[in-house]
């Protein structure tokens, strides 16, 4: 099942005003990067994937249209999905990508703390070759 292009564009929209979103399809449907980490997806199974923290995810699961990820049979922390009515107006989808952002902001950069520590490897190699 193909993912909703018309939930992606408005996923996209609302993620426009940012430098650091990139777009990857994958798990079946198409995923929001921010600084590299995924915050949100729109699934090809259905609904929104959105990326809260397994400290956060007891609580959101308590919403309604809200229910965990489940990938492959196995349920997986930090992540729920969203039902289509649970963001069919556009301030609902805003509070659902505004907390995948907010998630990922609390992260390290991973992109960066890995481009860096090869930087200088390569270095290190440099020198040594010297």
């Amino acid at each position: 099942m193909a993912y909703d292009e018309a939930t992606a564009e408005r996923v996209r929209k609302l993620l426009s005003g940012r430098r650091d979103v990139a777009e990857k399809r994958m798990m079946g449907g198409l995923c929001f990067m921010v600084k590299g980490a995924m915050c949100c997806a729109v699934s090809g199974q259905g609904g929104l994937l959105v990326r809260v923290g397994a400290a956060a995810q007891g609580e959101v699961l308590r919403e309604p249209h809200v229910k965990p990820m489940e990938m492959r049979g196995r349920i997986m922390t930090g992540f729920v999905r969203v039902d289509p009515d649970g963001y069919r107006s556009e301030p609902a989808l805003k509070k659902w990508v505004e907390r995948g952002v907010g998630f990922v902001l609390t992260l390290p950069e991973a992109a960066t703390r890995g481009a860096s520590r090869r930087s200088a490897r390569t270095q290190a190699g440099k020198a040594g070759k010297t």
